[in-house]
């Protein structure tokens, strides 16, 4: 009889930034596949998504991982519903209407490497700061790159776990680090990219080390990038479109949902949308070809490839959660009047 340890990760119940949980669950004789994967349950009470004398929620896996860091072990990525099997209201990916999956998503996620001791981004002095924003981006080399160790495992990870990843980059702020991940339909997207954080969440265990999601964990007032999650996006009409006018059409429905996407586009983000650091100002919506100073980039390789491709919304914080974030951009798409 053989022993398998399946991971269950599911989102908790703080709002409006959800955090990962997971317990390990050993089954016997495991075949690997989703299928074989039980529902199981947990106190909903000790993470906001349940009273005490009602606590039991359910978790539903919905996409599994072999796990690269333990022997006989998956990933198991989970919704989390209701005792009665309905989906709980923490439960971002039941709403996206993506069934088809027609939509493909490619996230690129910001965020900082922070020292478990000094609570400050690797590379930075207590007490100090390193030098100004200029040579961190891309960089190599031990004055200017910090953190590459843990970076590279993690991509290791990834690709092991058989995640569509696609690249890393030191970012722009010092400390700070990029991953990009690419998935052929909406709910694939978001499962990929939980899954991507919490290996890195996990390792970060290893190297005393934590990582910083918040879009501008240095405060809004200091003159260093934040961290974002840029959602690259396509369907069946902006991949075969070859129309300027369709493109104009969609960036078009999405303005007068500003307010909507904001909402679920992640917490302080606000700090972040100022207009400045390659972003737009929260408090406008534009769009424009090759610009990252835009809300939506309309990317030059769709232009030369006559008007067929993909856009960036470039508004996503690096703490969103794409399952979110996903879901409202699938609305606004429909609702274009193509």
């Amino acid at each position: 009889m053989s022993k398998t340890k399946l991971e269950y990760i599911w989102l908790d119940g703080y709002f409006p930034t959800q955090n990962m949980r997971s317990k390990t669950k050993v089954v016997n004789d495991f075949s690997g596949k989703l299928e074989d994967c039980p529902m199981w349950s947990f106190d909903g009470s000790s993470t906001r998504q349940a009273v005490g004398g009602d606590s039991d929620c359910l978790l539903k896996p919905v996409a599994i991982f072999p796990d690269p860091a333990r022997k006989d072990g998956f990933l198991v990525m989970t919704e989390v519903l209701n005792a009665d099997g309905t989906p709980h209201e923490s439960n971002g990916r039941a709403t996206i209407d993506d069934d088809d999956n027609d939509f493909w998503f490619g996230f690129e996620q910001e965020y900082f490497i922070m020292d478990t001791h000094t609570q400050l981004p690797l590379g930075f002095p207590v007490g100090g700061y390193p030098a100004p924003q200029g040579l961190y981006y891309c960089s190599v080399g031990g004055k200017n790159t910090h953190g590459r160790l843990l970076v590279e495992e993690h991509a290791d990870l990834c690709i092991a776990a058989g995640l569509n990843f696609e690249g890393i980059n030191q970012e722009v702020a010092c400390g700070q680090w990029e991953f990009q991940l690419f998935a052929k339909g909406a709910k694939l997207a978001g499962d990929e990219l939980w899954v991507a954080r919490y290996l890195l969440d996990r390792l970060s265990e290893q190297y005393g080390y934590y990582i910083e999601y918040h879009p501008k964990p240095l405060g809004k007032d200091m003159d260093w990038n934040g961290s974002g999650m840029h959602a690259n996006f396509s369907n069946t009409t902006l991949r075969t479109a070859g129309s300027k006018e369709v493109y104009e059409k969609i960036c078009e429905a999405f303005r007068p949902v500003v307010k909507e996407h904001i909402a679920v586009y992640g917490e302080f983000n606000d700090q972040r949308l100022t207009g400045l650091h390659e972003t737009a100002s929260i408090h406008d919506f534009s769009y424009g070809i090759s610009d990252r100073g835009a809300s939506i980039r309309i990317p030059i390789a769709t232009v030369e490839s006559g008007w067929k491709g993909w856009l960036e919304d470039r508004r996503p914080a690096s703490n969103g959660d794409p399952y979110k974030i996903a879901g409202r951009i699938v609305k606004t798409v429909k609702s274009a009047d193509i």
